[in-house]
């Protein structure tokens, strides 16, 4: 049975389309014109950089980012 983890994804709205990475796995990025399209491919992606990890290093690094949103009085 395959290990559930858990990543934090950054998205973000382009002027024409979506874009998304993945602070714990530098390099995993998705770019498509809606929002729903980039989680698919950023899952996609996050699967496929997995792999690659496993098949050169043997391991994956720990997840270590996290997100959390802000308030703040704009001067």
């Amino acid at each position: 049975m395959k290990e559930i983890v858990k990543y934090l994804v950054v998205i973000e709205k382009g002027s024409r389309s979506w874009g998304a990475h993945v602070p714990d796995l530098p390099g995993c990025i998705a770019a498509a014109k809606t929002k729903q399209a980039v989680v698919k491919l950023i899952k996609e992606a996050i699967e496929f950089h997995i792999e690659g990890l496993k098949e050169a290093r043997g391991k994956v690094p720990p997840t270590h980012s996290m997100g959390m949103i802000v308030r703040v009085t704009a001067a």
